[in-house]
């Protein structure tokens, strides 16, 4: 019976999905209330639906600032400590060899914030400062990811994921409310932001079982819920012509 379980079916599934005990569980002992094997398969589900999202997520919010040619509404400080938080979590999973399922989105989303850590200078007059930028920042990537850097500094990088998130969402979050509006910041990629680290608590928790990561989970849902709500307070909010001509 164990020989029919294998083929195309179970190398698909094993081990991007389940471990080959699950495997086993499931479709050779045909026990497919595994509560165990249940909560293996629905985090990594989950995980690979965050990654895949996350190639998408903030591409909404790169296509909108390009296409009013403006940043207005966007905190760059924000913005930045953002992409402290995320690199923050690239190399403490690398370190730690966590599967990739558990934090691949934070690579995408980097890539997508970096993206508009530089339109931002860009589109307010500082081009060359955003190219400066992204040569520093790919340079101390480098550097963080390399063996010379210890353990324990790459920890205490993680530990400072927490008040990063919440200082930049707090800055997004005063810029908004000062402004009255939210400016040129996109609906959809602030929801899926809500919703993927909302997901995020339980595949931290099931995936790596690290408590620091699912706390800063449980911290950025906290403050991504306060920018989603801020949108949906200001959704009928024009933005003052004036701010546009500023910008552009």
């Amino acid at each position: 019976m164990a020989e029919e379980a294998e083929g195309p079916l179970k190398q698909l599934l094993v081990p991007f999905l389940l471990p080959e005990k699950c495997y086993d569980r499931f479709f050779v002992n045909l026990d497919l209330l595994n509560v165990p094997c249940l909560k293996i398969l629905i985090s990594k589900g989950l995980g690979l639906g965050i990654v895949a999202g996350s190639l998408l997520v903030k591409l909404p919010q790169v296509f909108k600032i390009m296409g009013v040619k403006s940043a207005e509404g966007l905190s760059f400080q924000a913005v930045l400590l953002e992409l402290v938080a995320l690199t923050g979590t690239i190399i403490y999973s690398v370190t730690n060899s966590f599967p990739f399922s558990s934090w691949g989105e934070a690579l995408f989303l980097m890539l997508q914030t970096i993206t508009i850590c530089f339109l931002v200078l860009h589109y307010r007059g500082h081009t060359m400062r955003g190219v400066t930028f992204l040569g520093i920042y790919v340079l101390a990537l480098l550097v963080l990811l390399s063996p010379l850097i210890p353990k324990v500094m790459v920890t205490l990088l993680q530990a400072t994921n927490m008040p990063a998130v919440i200082m930049g969402r707090l800055l997004q979050a005063i810029t908004n409310f000062r402004n009255g509006h939210t400016g040129h910041l996109s609906a959809v990629t602030v929801f899926l932001l809500f919703a993927g680290s909302l997901a995020r608590i339980f595949t931290s928790i099931q995936e790596t079982g690290d408590p620091l990561m699912a706390v800063t989970f449980i911290v950025s849902s906290i403050c991504n819920g306060l920018i989603a709500f801020q949108l949906l307070y200001y959704w009928n909010v024009k933005i003052p012509h004036k701010w546009k001509k500023k910008d552009q």
